[in-house]
Protein backbone atom coordinates (compact mmCIF):
# COMPACT_ATOMS: atom_id res chain seq x y z
CA UNK A 1 0.00 0.00 0.00
CA UNK A 2 0.81 3.80 -0.64
CA UNK A 3 1.29 6.30 1.93
CA UNK A 4 2.58 9.74 2.32
CA UNK A 5 4.69 10.58 5.06
CA UNK A 6 3.59 13.16 7.62
CA UNK A 7 5.59 12.90 10.83
CA UNK A 8 8.86 11.71 11.73
CA UNK A 9 10.79 12.38 14.94
CA UNK A 10 14.57 11.09 14.04
CA UNK A 11 15.41 10.62 17.50
CA UNK A 12 12.73 7.81 18.46
CA UNK A 13 12.38 6.51 15.41
CA UNK A 14 8.32 7.16 15.08
CA UNK A 15 5.88 8.73 12.95
CA UNK A 16 2.95 8.83 11.08
CA UNK A 17 1.96 8.39 7.45
CA UNK A 18 -1.23 9.78 5.13
CA UNK A 19 -2.72 6.99 3.65
CA UNK A 20 -4.08 8.11 0.22
CA UNK A 21 -7.83 8.82 1.94
CA UNK A 22 -6.53 11.55 4.40
CA UNK A 23 -6.38 9.22 6.89
CA UNK A 24 -3.07 9.42 9.32
CA UNK A 25 -1.44 6.02 10.69
CA UNK A 26 0.94 6.00 13.28
CA UNK A 27 4.62 3.91 12.84
CA UNK A 28 6.56 2.82 15.84
CA UNK A 29 10.49 2.36 15.87
CA UNK A 30 9.99 -1.25 14.51
CA UNK A 31 7.76 -0.39 11.44
CA UNK A 32 10.59 2.30 10.82
CA UNK A 33 13.60 -0.01 11.07
CA UNK A 34 12.28 -3.12 9.31
CA UNK A 35 11.95 -0.77 5.79
CA UNK A 36 15.91 -0.21 6.09
CA UNK A 37 15.62 3.88 5.93
CA UNK A 38 17.79 6.07 7.54
CA UNK A 39 16.11 9.32 7.37
CA UNK A 40 12.08 10.18 6.42
CA UNK A 41 11.43 13.72 5.40
CA UNK A 42 7.53 14.83 5.67
CA UNK A 43 5.44 14.44 1.99
CA UNK A 44 7.87 11.57 0.61
CA UNK A 45 5.88 8.76 -0.94
CA UNK A 46 6.21 5.51 1.08
CA UNK A 47 5.44 2.27 0.88
CA UNK A 48 3.98 0.26 3.76
CA UNK A 49 2.62 -2.59 4.88
CA UNK A 50 -0.42 -2.39 7.70
CA UNK A 51 -2.38 -4.65 10.04
CA UNK A 52 -5.81 -3.96 11.98
CA UNK A 53 -8.92 -1.62 11.56
CA UNK A 54 -9.44 1.70 12.09
CA UNK A 55 -8.30 3.07 15.17
CA UNK A 56 -6.16 0.20 15.83
CA UNK A 57 -4.43 -0.29 12.51
CA UNK A 58 -0.40 0.30 12.63
CA UNK A 59 2.06 0.28 10.09
CA UNK A 60 4.71 -2.78 10.57
CA UNK A 61 6.96 -2.00 7.59
CA UNK A 62 7.64 1.36 5.71
CA UNK A 63 10.57 2.09 3.13
CA UNK A 64 10.25 4.54 0.37
CA UNK A 65 8.03 4.40 -2.75
CA UNK A 66 10.18 3.74 -5.80
CA UNK A 67 9.02 3.18 -9.42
Amino acid sequence: MQATAYTYDPETRTGSVLLDDGTPVPFDAAAFDAGGLRLLRPGQRVRIEAEGQGPDRRVTFVTLQTF
